[in-house]
């Protein structure tokens, strides 16, 4: 707010002023002016675009702005050429063919879109230069503002996409308002109920499966009862998408049914953006952001998933200020803070008292809080509420010319100001009009002219030509075959086998008495007692495992206790097997490997010792009858231990393998 800020700088001076009266101040501090900067430099636009900016604002009067005091001129700090074209407005009237759809809109709004979008086209094929960079125009160069998103914001994206010309879209809409959210919502309701004739006709003429109306017309008619049964019937060859469609819907998020149209089989995303352009892609993607949002809260199912986003009203914001190869298309008031070589006012010529608010926020001086309050009739304003009206208009009227130079200002090197006119105006643009004001300019800087072009008091020299090499767009590449199809299932190795599961127990023993559960503890008991005492020194080991097997494996008879740690210990201290029992041996050691059949090996052996030529295995079995040679031993037992020889002659190889 200028009031608010001329309000603290009179604050502050006065401020100043005091402490320099001050008794306290030393000598040496007095009299200290309060300096009163302006920032004027400008890193943005050229000089002549800020030339023109200053005569402007010279001719509509600060106060008209809101502010207190004069705006001193603009110094550029961007070196190069400028320009500032005006073009004629486009009246009522040129166009009489019938634009089918468009038709509604008003044939002048439809030429100056049309216009603007031809001249992008032409600077774009003829590399229109940019003198202050050196090098050609490229689409995200070129930046169009009008004052309000409305019919010739979109006819602008149409009428770019329609010259070829890549396009963002605009910079804020309804989600489900873009037609590429349509075509998916159509989807999602045919599957929920296929004999809903509107949704399927749309499904079916839209980009993701291609019909055209006249072929669509000529396979449903004549028909009795719904399109779906009908089709089904007598074109059931056609239909192959929109069973996948179905055979999907009862299984699937709506994220993963979304996203498998789009990136599936049916490639749903490329025949979107192919159809509907570049500006698609926001739609689409924001539509499976909302899916992934409705997920986390609630029962993923189609249907809930349609009916939350049917009473939703979800709004794109593009962020314009990401680098886009593509025009922006945005307000003059979201371009705040933005700039691009070539800015287009593209309805300079709206008339500002026609966007006046209808209700007023009138607050009595007895109230807390603003009523609302109808804009009376000019017949019909009196007292405070005329008062009010008459703030209100100024505040309008004061940021319709801030918005005027915000818009201005954007320009770094080319500002173009166009519009149209209704018939009401009788070719004549509004005199309190963005477009009325640079016309005053023009006339004020002495250029006359249907379109008017403005290069600076005194024209600057161009930037040097930038290497072409660089500046070339890079060639169209067709994408191979593979890059559409799904991608190939992973080979994944067979299961891990553990060897001690190899075979079956074909041994036909009787069922177990109390003295074999016994004897199977025993062997339990002296299997820990080999893991164990190795580790311990050999003077303490029979003291060591005393306590383990009273503490830990819970044996109160101490000569049962004697009597397992003696057999335990007269296997580790028998010389013949100090190796397996010594330092260099592993206890419990994993092993895994893949053999030449493919089948995979994993498990723990219980001691495993490696040398340079040998390596020594050794697993521990409990059995019910000790067998009295290798003949003897079960077959299962045999087997695993093979597995082991097997997986450790791959992981070994060259080396004796002995177990």
């Amino acid at each position: 707010d200028p009031i608010f800020f001329a309000a603290a700088e009179s604050y502050f001076a006065n401020r100043a002023e005091d402490v320099r009266g001050d008794d306290y101040m030393p000598d040496d501090e007095r009299g200290l002016p309060f300096e009163k900067l302006s920032l004027v430099a400008s890193f943005r636009s050229t000089r002549p675009v800020l030339e023109f900016v200053d005569a402007a604002i010279d001719l509509i009067g600060h106060e008209a702005l809101g502010m207190v005091d004069a705006v001193p001129p603009h110094a550029s700090e961007v070196p190069g050429p400028g320009l500032v074209e005006l073009w004629p407005p486009v009246a009522a009237g040129l166009v009489e063919a019938d634009d089918g759809e468009e038709e509604w809109i008003d044939d002048a709004v439809r030429e100056n879109a049309a216009r603007i979008a031809k001249q992008i086209r032409a600077w774009l094929d003829d590399g229109l230069m940019l003198e202050s960079k050196g090098r050609a125009l490229r689409p995200e160069d070129v930046m169009i503002l009008v004052k309000r998103r409305g019919e010739l914001a979109q006819l602008l994206v149409a009428r770019l996409y329609a010259e070829g010309v890549p396009v963002a879209g605009v910079d804020r809409l309804r989600l489900n308002a873009p037609l590429a959210v349509q075509d998916l919502l159509a989807a999602i309701r045919f599957v929920l109920q296929p004999d809903d004739d509107l949704s399927l006709a749309s499904l079916l003429v839209s980009p993701l499966i291609g019909w055209t109306q006249e072929e669509l017309l000529a396979r449903a008619l004549p028909r009795s009862g719904s399109l779906w049964r009908h089709l089904a019937t007598q074109h059931r060859v056609l239909l192959a998408p929109l069973d996948a469609m179905l055979a999907r819907a009862d299984f699937t998020t709506p994220y993963q049914f979304l996203e498998e149209i789009l990136s599936g089989a049916l490639d749903g995303r490329r025949k979107l953006l192919e159809r509907l352009g570049e500006e698609a892609r926001d739609p689409i993607e924001e539509l499976l952001s909302a899916a992934l949002d409705f997920e986390t809260g609630t029962t993923p199912s189609l249907q809930r998933f349609l009916d939350w986003f049917d009473r939703g009203e979800v709004e794109i914001v593009r962020d314009a200020a990401q680098p886009r190869d593509a025009v922006r298309v945005l307000t003059a008031h979201g371009a705040k803070g933005l700039q691009a070589p070539v800015v287009i006012l593209a309805d300079a010529t709206a008339d500002p008292d026609a966007a006046l608010r209808s209700a007023l926020r009138w607050k009595p001086g007895e109230l807390a809080g603003p009523l609302p309050v109808f804009r009376p009739r000019k017949e019909e304003r009196a007292g405070p509420i005329d008062d009010e009206v008459t703030a209100a208009d100024l505040r309008e009227r004061q940021e319709h010319w801030r918005l005027f130079y915000v818009a201005a200002t954007r320009a770094e090197e080319r500002l173009v100001i166009a519009g149209s006119l209704s018939a009401k105006w009788q070719g004549k643009p509004p005199p309190e009009s963005w477009y009325g004001v640079a016309a005053r300019t023009f006339d004020a800087l002495g250029i006359a002219g249907e379109t008017r072009v403005f290069a600076g008091i005194a024209p600057p020299t161009a930037a040097k030509p930038r290497a072409a090499a660089r500046e070339a767009a890079a060639a169209l590449v067709e994408l191979p075959e593979w890059v559409r199809k799904p991608a190939p299932q992973e080979p994944r190795p067979a299961r891990p086998l553990s060897p001690s599961s190899l075979g079956e127990d074909e041994v036909a023993d009787p069922p177990p008495t109390p003295a074999m559960r016994a004897a199977a503890e025993r062997g339990r008991l002296i299997h820990a007692l080999f893991e164990r005492l190795p580790s311990v020194p050999a003077a303490d080991r029979a003291r060591a495992a005393d306590r383990w097997l009273a503490d830990v494996g819970q044996v109160g008879d101490a000569a049962e206790r004697h009597a397992i740690a003696k057999a335990a210990r007269r296997v580790i201290d028998d010389p013949a097997y100090a190796d397996l029992f010594g330092a260099e041996a592993l206890a419990e050691a994993p092993i895994s490997a893949v053999l030449a059949d493919g089948t995979v090996v994993a498990g723990t052996v219980d001691r495993l010792l490696v040398t340079d030529t040998t390596v020594r295995v050794v697993d521990f079995k409990t059995g019910r009858q000790v067998p009295r040679s290798v003949d003897e031993a079960p077959t299962y037992h045999l087997r695993q231990i093979a597995a082991y020889v097997a997986a450790l002659a791959v992981i070994f190889p060259g080396r004796a393998i002995e177990a």
